[in-house]
């Protein structure tokens, strides 16, 4: 029997922290001969899981019955599947739906659901029938068709849960939720939705009050669902910040739903998972929208955590950034149990539409490993890591293909273990990343990210922003405004800044209560850094000003808040800062806003800006636009703290960022002199006190540079070099049998009792250990002096330096 549990933001097994690094293998899309090699290959890849979507419109056949043993196709034997994970030593992760996308027709669910209940199909703005093949999540007849699945399913994934002997330690519920609504801007806007809304808004404001802000009597049907599908201009805001609430509220009852349903249907005992959507384009600045939309789901639920879903190609100074806040911006919507899991890592070479428009380079998947296990990724899952063949629907429906998925036949040709099995050149990279982290496993599965004392401010109202009516101009102008200034900065320079300028942080839930868990991993750190826009709900302003009164401090990028998100007037953090807009300048094709700095924003030029805000009021100037000479930038002190703002998307010099952090009080703890940018500094420390350093460049060239820990010199200010595009995980205090390892340019490729094996990374490589027994290596010079034994030796190949103490 096995224990899985989520607890201090671990996974623990039988009371161990662990890693899980996975796989996504669809044993519907391969012959049954072709399992165990697939498996194989994942297992030799460096995984240890494996994971499955389990399609419901493939397992339910024409007369209504469902096939989950092959006794009908060979590919719907999800029992033989998992068993043979099982006796292969694999872990599996299960993904039933009843949504699982995964470019399956319908998203998964059998077109008998709609032929029954074609109701079910919302409609949408102005009536309008939906675009996509969503579903009234609530409605109970789909309630009741997906309990039927579950039915038949969970029993099944029950019998092969860790805890009774089996493979099975978690298990995914749905897939995407509320992600095709967004991305068609169709919200569900059906008769049964709109009375519950109106209930909903009812209990939330009163009857008065929710008749005022839609528009319409909440007990009158008709002329409700009439104002909340063709909103009223002059109630726009209110109305779509409604909907988006209520719409959030809908999500979490549904995702109870489905826990029920499963736990009543036998699987108790593993975690759950919701997985969050978002990323488009290789950019994540819309990521934050799919936490907004689920955290509700899933914060606070006891065994349950999200999942990201990361399709960012390639990783670079561009992207890098949104990696990371994307993550942070995850742990703050978390509890304290909660860990960071990702359901959908992409792993493969980007050629989706088989066009050649796109080829991500190999070392991607390296870079984005490495930067998610260092944030406590605790799962990541290779996605897709093995394609293969969509068989036959088991009734045709005249379609074009007539098969399960509209891909064709072939599925997951840019997987990096193809649709007949041949490996592309990510398989080598993901191999290398898996085993990388493999190393140093145990060390990561109990280990934390170290911060330093900000945090980044996440507002998740601020992404309330997946519907717009399209007659709607205050809306949209809300939403790009919003999509503007908010989370990373205007042109994403705030976050790029700090991460490029060598901090590490977490994010803070500006809207969780104060104090609750999850408000953020540690609380509130003393400086907050927040990019704004003039929306900022009054809670979070109100928040704001009682950081800054109490003696925090502040760094706000962006235009100076003035209205809430309803679009009522809300100046409580300007009062407070005793600042007050008085223009706004824009830059054009013919016209090209400057600004000057002052006092220790002192540059030796004017800089060049996209735009700038006029600010009167208090404070020393910062930052004056040159034309009209008045400041829109500004420094004030707000009761016993201090505040720097920066009205102006003021550039990415890494210089100026480190210097207004240093006004605030905080320098990073990990500081390196390289000339170019592109390196990202963060570390990891388990409960022991082992430390994991974490060098990532995702610059195009290489970078020399010395690195300096609490201004204490690493490896005794030895210069290292890390190659254009790679990562180091460098150890400091790792215990080896009757020793320390106190430092090392080299990566822990394993430890066992008293041996050490260390991967060389430089021309020269040095380890440092501390212990009073003679170290033995199989090459180098070994030297003793001031009570540390030193290792000294040169490159030869790549080869692992074997290291025995005593």
């Amino acid at each position: 029997m096995t224990e899985v549990l989520l607890r201090d933001r671990r996974i623990l097994i039988n009371g161990r922290p662990e890693l899980l690094l996975a796989g996504e293998v669809h044993y519907f899309r391969l012959a049954r001969a072709d399992w165990a090699d697939r498996l194989d290959q994942l297992r030799d890849c460096g995984g240890d899981t494996v994971a499955t979507y389990v399609p419901w419109l493939w397992h339910e056949l024409p007369d209504g019955s469902v096939d989950l043993t092959g006794r009908t196709h060979e590919q719907r034997d999800l029992a033989g599947f998992l068993d043979l994970a099982h006796q292969h030593g694999l872990r599996a992760v299960v993904r039933p739906g009843p949504f699982v996308m995964a470019e399956v027709k319908n998203e998964g669910i059998p077109y008998r659901v709609y032929d029954e209940h074609p109701h079910l199909l919302p409609t949408t703005w102005d009536g309008a029938p939906i675009s996509t093949r969503t579903i009234d999540y609530l409605a109970p007849e789909f309630l009741a068709a997906a309990d039927g699945w579950y039915a038949q399913v969970m029993p099944l994934v029950a019998e092969r849960l860790a805890p009774r002997g089996g493979p099975v330690v978690a298990v995914h519920l749905d897939n995407e939720i509320g992600m095709l609504s967004w991305v068609t801007n169709s919200p569900d806007l059906t008769d049964g939705l709109c009375a519950d809304l109106a209930r909903w808004a009812v209990e939330r404001y009163g009857k008065d009050t929710a008749a005022a802000r839609i528009g319409a009597d909440p007990t009158d049907p008709p002329a409700w669902a009439a104002a909340l599908r063709t909103p009223a201009e002059e109630r726009s805001l209110a109305l779509h910040h409604d909907l988006g609430r209520y719409m959030r509220d809908r999500y979490r009852r549904y995702v109870t739903a489905l826990r029920a349903s499963a736990e009543r249907h036998g699987v108790t005992g593993v975690p759950f998972l919701v997985n969050v959507h978002g990323t488009d384009s290789g950019r994540g600045r819309t990521f934050p929208i799919g936490i907004s939309q689920l955290m509700e789901s899933y914060r606070g639920q006891p065994q349950l955590t999200s999942g990201s879903d990361y399709y960012l190609g390639d990783l670079t100074v561009t992207n890098v950034a949104d990696l990371y806040v994307s993550n942070a911006f995850l742990a703050a919507a978390h509890d304290g149990d909660q860990p960071l899991t990702c359901l959908e890592f992409e792993a493969g070479n980007g050629d989706y539409g088989e066009d050649l428009s796109t080829r991500y380079p190999p070392e991607a998947i390296d870079l984005k490993t490495r930067l998610c296990v260092a944030q406590g990724n605790r799962l990541l899952n290779l996605y897709l890591f093995a394609g293969g063949h969509n068989p036959p629907l088991a009734e045709p429906v005249g379609d074009g293909n007539d098969r399960i998925a509209f891909t064709g036949e072939r599925h997951g040709f840019a997987a990096p273990v193809g649709p007949e099995g041949q490996l592309n050149p990510t398989y080598p990279a993901a191999r290398r990343a898996l085993h990388a982290v493999r190393g140093v496993a145990d060390l990561l599965a109990d280990g934390d990210e170290e911060h330093d004392a900000l945090a980044l401010g996440f507002v998740p109202d601020h992404y309330l922003t997946e519907y717009h009516h399209p007659a709607s101009t205050n809306r949209s102008e809300q939403v790009a405004e919003l999509e503007r200034f908010r989370g990373m900065g205007a042109r994403d320079v705030l976050a790029r800044a700090l991460l490029l300028a060598g901090y590490s942080f977490p994010a803070v839930n500006l809207q969780a209560p104060a104090g609750g868990a999850a408000q953020g991993p540690a609380g509130t750190p003393p400086v907050l850094v927040l990019a704004t826009a003039p929306t900022l709900g009054s809670d979070v302003q109100q928040r704001l000003v009682d950081h800054l009164r109490a003696g925090g401090r502040l760094l706000l990028h962006g235009p100076l808040p003035t209205r809430d998100h309803d679009g009522t007037p809300c100046t409580l953090l300007a009062n407070a800062l005793g600042l007050r807009a008085d223009g706004w300048l824009e830059g054009g094709p013919h016209y090209f806003p400057s600004v000057v700095g002052h006092a220790w924003a002192a540059r030796p030029a004017e800089v060049r800006v996209g735009y700038a805000q006029l600010l009167t009021g208090s404070g020393e100037r910062l930052l004056t636009e040159v034309g009209s000479g008045q400041a829109c930038g500004v420094e004030v002190t707000v009761g016993a703290g201090r505040a720097v703002l920066i009205a102006t998307d003021y550039p990415c010099h890494l210089d100026f960022w480190r210097a207004a952090l240093d006004r605030l009080g905080v320098r990073p703890r990990l500081r390196h002199d390289a000339s170019e940018p592109g390196l990202v500094l963060t570390s990891t420390v388990d409960r022991s006190g082992q430390r994991l350093r974490h060098l990532i460049n995702v610059a195009p060239s290489a970078i020399e540079f010395s690195l300096w820990h609490r201004d204490e010199p690493v490896l005794s200010g030895r210069r290292l070099r890390i190659g254009a595009r790679a990562g180091l995980m460098l150890p400091a205090g790792v215990r080896v049998g009757p020793a320390t390892l106190l430092e090392s340019s080299c990566e822990l490729v394993a430890r066992n009792g008293t041996e050490v094996l260390l991967r060389p990374t430089q021309p020269e490589d040095v380890a440092v250990f501390a212990t009073d027994r003679p170290v033995h290596a199989d090459r180098g010079e070994v030297t003793v002096a001031d009570g540390r034994t030193t290792l000294t030796f040169r490159a030869t190949d790549g080869e692992p330096v074997r290291v025995r103490i005593g």
